[in-house]
């Protein structure tokens, strides 16, 4: 509901309601991109001993370091990462609205390419920094020249580059992320959210970081790893960057608790990350199965597959959740993005779909 006329709130903030996708009950929610394999009975035990131990000392605040924790996703990331070049906050989001307030604010402007993340002009919003976004092409990849010729007349503190991309699936090339590196004056943040969805061979922003210390690589613990729930995300950079960053985090923001669950699960990570080749062979069936009924589909390298196009997707969309199977009605009008699910909710997505469509 919008903010009643008597709360003093800003301004530029009276119009707007609060982000999130829809939470419905009993029904397959394949909407917001999670791993549909939850974590396995002695992944689950771990977790728990690692909180219990933490539990007796919740008295004190947490280490407002994370230098366990920091040393631990430096070592999962290689590249010859060290703790001094990882931040870790509560999910990426975190991570990116830091970015924002210590790289973005009043008389700045942050950048990015549409369709893409729909939080990033929230962020932008929420920090006073002006937002503006290029528009990507039919296919859903960016022109480079048309990248640059903007970066040029903009100036931007600030670029969002997501790959694989989000909403859309597609992985943007080295080339164009090293155009953008070379010409945006301030700082590029790489979006790797579904990085670990990537098709084999695809290469990570990663190996680019010894090369351009204004790059910044953010991942996830939500996604691959199964922690959504954790509310876990990072960043790897420059050292410099890093201290950049602490200097606007909140005093104690990541809690004994989220460091120790994350810490297990990176202990867990071969388990945790086993089902990664299933969930790919099920993104690559649901594409071709899409095709196949004779839908446009976005190239993903994600857990997700957009679709359309459809005259009414909002439709389409209720038609599914009646059905119960819960998509998302996002991106561009006339399409829609559906979560990889496990076997089964890949066949219930199937054939409510074919029965909305009459089929």
């Amino acid at each position: 509901m919008p903010v009643p006329d008597w709360v003093p709130i800003r301004d530029d903030l009276r119009e707007f309601e609060p982000y999130g996708a829809p939470q419905i009950p009993d029904v397959i929610c394949l909407n917001v991109n999670e791993n549909p394999y939850p974590p396995s009975a002695v992944v689950a035990a771990d977790i728990a001993e690692s909180v219990q131990e933490v539990a007796a000392g919740l008295n004190r605040y947490p280490d407002r370091e994370a230098t366990e924790l920091r040393a631990a996703l430096a070592d999962y990331l290689g590249h010859g990462l060290t703790g001094r070049q990882v931040w870790a906050a509560n999910g990426s989001n975190e991570v990116m609205l830091q970015v924002l307030q210590a790289f973005g604010g009043p008389g700045r402007s942050a950048l990015s390419f549409a369709p893409t993340y729909s939080m990033y002009p929230e962020y932008a919003r929420d920090t006073h920094t002006d937002w503006v976004a290029g528009q990507r092409e039919e296919d859903f990849t960016v022109d480079v020249d048309r990248a640059i010729s903007l970066i040029n007349a903009v100036q931007p503190d600030v670029v969002f580059l997501a790959s694989p991309n989000n909403p859309t699936g597609t992985v943007m090339p080295f080339d164009t992320i090293r155009a953008v590196l070379e010409a945006t004056p301030g700082v590029v943040v790489v979006d790797e959210a579904y990085a670990e969805f990537r098709r084999e061979g695809t290469p990570s922003a990663l190996d680019l970081l010894s090369q351009y210390p204004r790059l910044l690589v953010t991942r996830t613990m939500s996604k691959a790893f199964a922690l959504a729930g954790g509310r876990l995300g990072y960043v790897a950079a420059d050292a410099g960057i890093i201290d950049a960053l602490r200097i606007v985090r909140l005093p104690y923001h990541l809690s004994a608790v989220t460091q120790a669950v994350a810490l297990a699960a990176l202990r867990n990570s071969d388990e945790l990350l086993a089902q990664i080749d299933q969930l790919r062979a099920s993104r690559d069936e649901l594409v071709l199965w899409l095709q196949e009924q004779g839908f446009d589909v976005a190239d993903t390298d994600a857990n997700f597959v957009l679709f359309g196009q459809f005259a009414d997707r909002h439709a389409i969309w209720q038609g599914l959740v009646d059905r119960g199977v819960l998509i998302r009605e996002t991106g561009p009008e006339g399409w829609l993005r559906v979560s990889v699910g496990t076997p089964v909710d890949m066949e219930a997505f199937y054939r409510a779909l074919l029965e909305v469509l009459g089929r």
